[in-house]
């Protein structure tokens, strides 16, 4: 039962000296907030401050966890740490935005040069297309556009199966013929 009251005390003991290493590093975030928002504004940052602030706070945190006393002061120490962080995040930042700018580009080359070829390829489809006879451009649109089976264009053509196909055959050599 002694053992316990003791271990209790550690416990407790131990929980107070965390919370205390936490107060101390709060006070010393109050005391260096502003070192914070002067290194966001010596480095131009117009945007994200929030994102930054965050960074400050966590250069800060990790000087202050690194901080050796016997090789100096504290605060150009956690102003160097500081002003480093900010600086990784904006090169972070910036090769982000290139890379997405130069994807974006490429993407919309890309999707240019399909339009294009899309656009010509219709106009010279159009013309093949308007060289063919009319049932053969009906059936072409009912097989191709609007998805009806060759069962059902042979139904309404009062031919057989296979003599639907071969008009469909006949149509895209037409075609062929043409667009090459």
């Amino acid at each position: 039962m002694h053992y316990d009251v003791v271990t209790r005390e550690y416990n407790v003991s131990c929980t107070v000296g965390k919370a205390a290493t936490l107060t101390h590093f709060e006070d010393l975030l109050m005391q260096y907030e502003p070192m914070i928002s002067a290194s966001i504004r010596n480095l131009n940052i117009f945007r994200d401050h929030e994102q930054y602030k965050q960074a400050g706070r966590i250069a800060l945190w990790q000087a202050w966890q690194r901080f050796d006393e016997e090789k100096g002061n504290f605060t150009p120490f956690a102003f160097k740490s500081i002003r480093g962080a900010m600086l990784d995040e904006m090169k972070k930042e910036n090769y982000l935005v290139e890379h997405n700018l130069h994807a974006e580009e490429e993407l919309l080359e890309i999707v240019d040069e399909r339009s294009i070829f899309v656009t010509q390829c219709s106009t010279d489809l159009q013309e093949a297309l308007s060289t063919l006879s009319t049932v053969e451009q009906q059936l072409l649109h009912a097989l191709f556009i609007e998805g009806i089976t060759l069962a059902e264009c042979a139904a309404q053509a009062n031919i057989s199966i296979p003599g639907i196909k071969k008009r469909r055959e006949r149509a895209l050599l037409k075609l062929r013929d043409i667009l090459q």
